[in-house]
């Protein structure tokens, strides 16, 4: 552990295009940045994108991504 939470993201193919790829990875790190790495304690995180996300807007990530965070932690 270093002290602070780091982030993974795993963003499949799922036949899309490197642009989709790189757009969906741009929007999970940015929610990361704003919402989630200040407030969980030092920890590593791996985050796998289903297929749904490239269909998802920024809000809907952030939602989701935020709800399954709450979820894992057991904060409610």
């Amino acid at each position: 552990m270093t002290g602070h939470s780091r982030i993974g993201l795993i963003v499949p193919k799922f036949r899309s295009t490197a642009v989709a790829r790189n757009r969906l990875r741009r929007r999970l790190r940015e929610i990361w940045r704003r919402e989630l790495q200040d407030v969980l304690p030092g920890c590593d995180l791996v985050i796998r994108a289903r297929p749904e996300a490239y269909r998802a807007g920024f809000d809907e990530l952030r939602r989701e991504l935020i709800q399954g965070i709450k979820a894992v932690s057991g904060k409610q």
